[in-house]
């Protein structure tokens, strides 16, 4: 059997710059502001770790970060914040459509969402609005899942 491999997102960055983005993006997007204290506690690691994480970023050209006054998205940060969230969305709205408990949606997609290329998100995407639209189809597809 071959070894196991890291995979790394088809955007090019890591798994745990994905999250931060992600983080990032969802912040400003509810809040209007992100801060190294608000990522920490959402990602559960510590300031310190997100600190490093957003200089790496800053320097990758993904977002602004001025001590002590927080973190935006550049152009190209925002585009793969956007990215991520609409992975992520399409996921859980899909998996959340068949019955799965929260917890088990939430596992699976911070799993999934980070190895997705675009064609396969497309095809789920499509997969999902068909299945949005057609509640009987859904309905007699949970029914074979019991």
């Amino acid at each position: 059997m071959p070894a196991a491999r890291k995979t790394t997102p088809a955007n090019g960055q890591s798994r745990a710059s994905e999250d931060c983005l992600e983080q990032i993006h969802n912040l400003i997007e509810t809040k209007g502001y992100a801060r190294v204290v608000d990522i920490a506690r959402n990602l559960g690691i510590s300031q310190a770790s997100v600190t490093n994480m957003i200089q790496k970023l800053d320097a990758e050209g993904c977002v602004i970060y001025e001590r002590y006054r927080g973190v935006t998205l550049t152009p190209e940060g925002k585009k793969v914040g956007q990215a991520i969230a609409r992975r992520h969305d399409v996921l859980s709205r899909l998996l959340t459509g068949f019955g799965l408990d929260a917890e088990t949606v939430h596992r699976d997609v911070e799993g999934m969402e980070h190895h997705m290329s675009k064609s396969t998100l497309k095809v789920l995407t499509l997969i999902l609005e068909e299945l949005e639209g057609n509640a009987e189809l859904l309905k007699k597809l949970r029914r074979k899942m019991e």
